[in-house]
């Protein structure tokens, strides 16, 4: 029954994105060219096609604009040519972070990576250096607000679809699966009708260290905004105490 939940975070970024749909999207869009290039643009025989659209629709994105993606990407097998590449470093107080992008550009992506590291006083490092520190797993977070199931009950259901790990927070509860298992847990679920405020696979910290340091902060929020705004970037994991 052990995890860390991350709801608040989780609503916080949801939030974010309310207020700049388009850099969600553009994010979702590339995964749906890459999915589709990778394994066709029938979601019934592409299982990562299938979780990317459930990501979407978890961000609100509409099912025509999906529709319209996969229908695109489709047609442009040929000139699909994004590729996913991860960079790893340090913020202040060695506070770890791992960055993964996809990009049609790898010199334009490393640059401004680079540069959003060395203005929130931070460095990049070497592959590996900060993902000892973090496990991967797939993590579905449930509202309890949108969920009136009995936790055992859920759990039960949890378990039995092939979960890892099932935590019950103040406002939300929290499955972990093994990577490779994520999909086949995520749409079992989901045939249930378990409501899901986020699943996807994800980074999660090993532990967490505090930032007490107002400069520190400061700099840290500086470097992840810069990576917020950036196209090519898809996702941002740290290991900091909310």
């Amino acid at each position: 029954m052990s995890g860390h939940s991350k709801f608040a975070n989780i609503k916080h970024k949801k939030e974010k994105n309310d207020a700049a749909k388009g850099k969600i999207f553009t994010i979702i869009g590339r995964e749906i060219a890459v999915a589709v290039k990778e394994g066709g643009s029938d979601p019934a025989n592409n299982s990562r096609l299938r979780d990317i659209i459930a990501k979407a629709k978890a961000n609100n994105m509409p099912n025509d604009t999906i529709e319209r993606g996969i229908k695109k990407a489709a047609g442009e097998l040929g000139s699909v040519n994004y590729e996913y590449v991860t960079y790893e470093g340090y913020g202040p107080s060695g506070i770890a972070i791992i960055v993964e992008a996809l990009t049609d550009n790898k010199n334009r992506t490393a640059s401004n990576v680079r540069n959003a590291f060395t203005k929130g006083s931070g460095s990049i490092g070497t592959q590996g250096c900060v993902s000892y520190m973090f496990d991967k797993k797939g993590q579905i977070i449930i509202d309890k607000e949108e969920c009136d199931m009995d936790p055992d009950d859920l759990m039960m259901m949890a378990l039995d679809a092939g979960a890892e790990d099932f935590s019950e927070e103040e406002d939300s509860y929290e499955i972990l699966t093994d990577p490779d298992e994520f999909s086949d847990v995520r749409q079992k679920l989901e045939a249930d009708g378990i409501p899901m405020a986020s699943a996807e696979v994800t980074m999660i910290p090993q532990n967490y260290i505090a930032l007490t340091d107002e400069t520190d902060l400061k700099q840290l929020n500086r470097t992840l905004d810069l990576l917020d705004e950036d196209d090519d970037v898809q996702a941002v994991y740290t290991n900091l105490e909310e």
